[in-house]
């Protein structure tokens, strides 16, 4: 009786714990609804004050609920939208681009890194469908990749960087 109970009280515990659920950090895509990341809500609508004086449709063009999200973030950061120039690094900031760039930029650098993390996860995913219970497959994944903070810190201090901002020791 006492073996009976204990088994049927492991069953409830799997059975519950196959509930949980990691959210975000699943790697694989949960379904085949929508994604969110492609919708963009829009502005709201406004009500013109003249009907009469409206301009004329663009076809193909923009209006003003359409969303800019570089001078909305612009805007969000405390800066001027205005200054957007129209090959999109402003004039003060081209130091700052040509410091960053000075070893070569990839034109196709998203498609690349997309690529290479594709293959990196196919490859720690060759044994990860044979489980029993469910796993982080987040952390499965990327476990070699994380970084310790304190460790890095110490290593840091150690070779005599200066860490101002980090905690004291």
């Amino acid at each position: 009786m006492r073996g009976a109970r204990a088994v049927a009280v492991i069953g409830v515990l799997f059975t519950v714990s196959a509930c949980a659920d990691n959210g975000l950090r699943q790697v694989r895509p949960t379904g085949d609804g929508p994604d969110e990341f492609l919708v963009h809500p829009v502005k709201p609508l406004q009500e013109p004050d003249n009907y009469s004086a409206l301009p004329p449709p663009t076809p193909g063009g923009v209006n003003r609920t359409d969303t800019n999200p570089n001078a909305d973030a612009i805007v969000a950061l405390g800066g001027n939208p205005a200054l957007i120039s129209a090959e999109g690094i402003p004039s003060s900031d081209a130091a700052l681009v040509a410091q960053s760039s000075r070893y070569g930029v990839p034109a196709n650098i998203r498609q690349t890194v997309a690529e290479e993390d594709a293959s990196f996860r196919k490859r720690k995913q060759r044994f990860t469908n044979i489980r029993l219970f469910p796993v982080d497959r987040y952390n499965e994944a990327y476990s070699r990749e994380a970084l310790d903070a304190s460790t890095e810190l110490n290593r840091y201090r150690a070779a005599g960087a200066v860490t101002p901002s980090a905690p004291p020791e």
